[in-house]
């Protein structure tokens, strides 16, 4: 992030977790705001753009989920990590397909928090030297950050760019499940956790949307390749 102070915002309606949140990223440097439920957040992201929001999801008035959909309907692209004690599966598929980024689950370490926290902001750092990357006619541009299918442009998240990239970076080569989620998320994943998947199906139903043929392969029991059919 270029060395600057990054702003994170802290959405929690628990005081003594919102505090101890706003204690733990302040000493490791960053500038905290909070708010305490979802319109109030709504406020704060607007007025201060933080990088990234910690955002419960049960929360009065306005819940976490309806908070991420106002923002991305918005066009707000900041980096979303949800909290929540919900863990089942079919509730973390939902709040990524809110547009979360990524999702942990309390109760949780700190310092777990923080190498989530940390994961997601190395998804925004400048990109390193490199040209864009290309296979079929499918093009990405590390640089700024923008994809098209041919002539048409494609809007990605921040993990969604990031996990294409590193399929674009290995084209005809079989990744396993482990080292993608190991190189894109940064730390690993626990149990069943199918937000490969899920992140999977959402690149698919972009880069196809105009009817193109699929390039994303799986490779059942193993992982995916990136090949044309």
């Amino acid at each position: 992030m270029g060395g600057s102070v990054v702003t994170v915002l802290i959405v929690d309606d628990d005081v003594k977790l919102l505090n101890m949140l706003r204690r733990t990223l302040v000493y490791e440097g960053f500038d905290v705001v909070t708010a305490s439920d979802g319109m109030q957040a709504l406020t704060q992201a607007q007025v201060h753009q933080p990088a990234i929001i910690i955002l419960d999801w049960l929360m009065p008035g306005l819940n976490g989920i309806e908070v991420i959909r106002h923002l991305r309907a918005a066009h707000n692209k900041v980096l979303i990590l949800m909290l929540t004690a919900r863990d089942a599966i079919e509730d973390r598929v939902e709040g990524l397909d809110s547009g979360a980024d990524d999702y942990l689950v309390k109760p949780f370490a700190p310092a777990e928090l923080l190498a989530r926290v940390h994961a997601l902001l190395r998804r925004v750092e400048p990109a390193e030297a490199g040209g864009v990357l290309s296979y079929a006619d499918l093009r990405l541009d590390p640089g700024t950050r923008t994809v098209w299918r041919g002539s048409r442009q494609i809007e990605l998240t921040a993990t969604e760019f990031d996990l294409l990239r590193y399929l674009m970076s290995h084209p005809r080569q079989v990744l396993r499940r482990e080292q993608i989620l190991q190189e894109v998320w940064g730390y690993d994943f626990q149990g069943q956790d199918n937000v490969l998947e899920v992140y999977i199906s959402y690149i698919r139903k972009k880069t196809e949307a105009g009817g193109e043929p699929r390039l994303i392969q799986t490779v059942r029991g193993i992982g995916y390749m990136l090949r044309e059919e």
